[in-house]
């Protein structure tokens, strides 16, 4: 089956797939919107030249949008318009073909193919600029090779910005890495010489000093650090807000470093990710990781295939799995399903689904990303109130938790005083929970199981 039919098919799941996570979760109550919504409009059409150039259109004005190098932008609308209307492959109608064309040039430009990554000791030095995200991606990559069973060590070598020793010092010990810094000394080189001498980590990442501008005092002071390191890897840092200036910095680090590898940070937080990731297409680096959020679990693998799929409104069920496994509790997952589940174990199922990140990216991993604005006040509101339906449930007695039914207007007054909450609130909890137990139980297994979705979701 073609990549675009797989694409297409997957969006048959979504509505099933809606409903279970939402369910389990008690939801009931830029440049990828642009692109999504180009895709809906010639879907809906005939896939004639005239569509055809529409949509190529709209695509330009989202690239050039998102800080996509002009050039490449030109390049890419010629090469679609070119295959549109070449042979199709076997199988396919005109439109999925299309589709299946835009797809590939988007992944072509965003990065070719995902890169391995060698799970083995290595030193591993960070370079760029100030507010490229340098310390936090330190601490995220060392969380990523520990839960690779790898013990790393994080050596603090910025010694212009007066926060980073304290930062990198409580990030390390927020994910129990080594860590080694030396606060109040200038020279960063005198750090790793010492630190080089006591650390003992199977991989060693060193966060070097930053800089307003890319100064030639920053290139010798990282280049020394370079020859006494001696690094496997060699990273850029680089920010996915930084626009068409990313390009610059990119060339100017690699000529200075012979950088190998690149993390685009702040992917979260801007849809202009545009200017970042062609620079490096255009320099040839490969983007092994982004950063989507600010905890150290906040570091994704890199696929560009995946994250134009994401893009264009495609759901990456098999990360959002990934991350399912490591926060979702089968045997808990399964009595919620039943509807024989407590209000606490209840809410235990939502700090699980919580941990796997913000709902909206749940969603978006889901190809929902669009549904997310239409959430009655907004996705935040939503996860405002889960985390207040925690405080409620922490307030009420054992037998409260046990038997909700026996919780009266006096009692509902009480919760609510011992929850910073009001007593609307409380009642809300008490309806959702409700309302769920009984869904569920009308839900029966045998209906999910012949839906797919057990499996889909790790559940036997």
């Amino acid at each position: 089956m073609t990549i675009s039919r797989k694409l297409l098919l997957y969006n048959e799941f979504v509505s099933e797939d809606l409903i279970f996570l939402l369910h389990l979760v008690v939801m009931l109550s830029g440049l990828s919107q642009k692109l999504r919504d180009a895709i809906d409009r010639f879907s809906r059409g005939g896939a004639n030249r005239e569509e055809v150039d529409e949509l190529v259109r709209e695509i330009q004005r989202s690239l050039i949008s998102a800080d996509v190098d002009v050039q490449l932008v030109l390049q890419l609308s010629e090469s679609i318009k070119k295959q549109s209307f070449e042979k199709m492959p076997a199988g396919l109608t005109r439109r999925e073909h299309v589709v299946r064309v835009v797809y590939e040039e988007l992944a072509e430009i965003m990065g070719r193919e995902k890169s391995a990554i060698a799970l083995k000791p290595k030193k591993i030095l960070l370079a760029g600029l100030y507010g490229s995200g340098k310390t936090t991606t330190a601490a995220k990559l060392a969380r990523f090779y520990q839960k690779k069973g790898l013990k790393t060590a994080l050596i603090c070598c910025d010694t212009v910005r007066p926060a980073a020793y304290e930062q990198l010092k409580q990030l390390a010990e927020k994910i129990d890495a080594e860590f080694y810094g030396e606060k109040g000394e200038k020279d960063s080189a005198a750090v790793l010489r010492n630190a080089l001498k006591k650390v003992r980590g199977d991989v060693i990442i060193v966060d070097s000093s930053g800089r307003n501008a890319l100064d030639g005092s920053l290139i010798e002071e990282i280049k020394e650090i370079d020859s006494l390191l001696n690094p496997d890897e060699r990273i850029l840092v680089i920010p996915a807000d930084i626009g068409q200036a990313a390009n610059e910095q990119a060339t100017a680090f690699s000529n200075a470093l012979h950088i190998t590898d690149v993390i685009v940070t702040k992917l979260d937080a801007t849809a202009k990710g545009g200017g970042a990731l062609t620079a490096c297409y255009q320099t040839r680096a490969k983007v092994i990781f982004v950063t989507v959020g600010e905890t150290p679990e906040d570091l994704e693998q890199y696929d560009p295939k995946k994250f134009v799929a994401r893009l264009l409104g495609f759901p990456d069920l098999e990360a959002l799995l990934e991350k399912a496994k490591t926060a979702v509790d089968e045997e808990k997952a399964k009595k919620v399903v039943s509807g024989d589940f407590t209000i606490e174990e209840f809410y235990e199922q939502i700090e699980s689904v919580q941990k796997m990140g913000p709902l909206s990216q749940i969603m978006d991993m889901m190809g929902l990303g669009k549904m997310s604005g239409k959430v009655p006040g907004g996705v935040d509101v939503h996860e405002a109130k889960m985390k207040k339906w925690g405080h409620i449930i922490k307030s009420m007695t054992r037998e409260e938790k046990s038997s909700p039914d026996i919780i009266n207007p006096s009692r509902v007054s009480r919760i609510a005083r011992g929850s910073g909450t009001s007593e609307s609130e409380v009642r809300e909890l008490l309806s959702n929970y409700g309302k769920i137990k009984k869904m569920m139980k009308k839900m029966s297994p045998s209906k999910l199981k012949r839906s797919g979705l057990f499996r889909k979701f790790g559940l036997r």
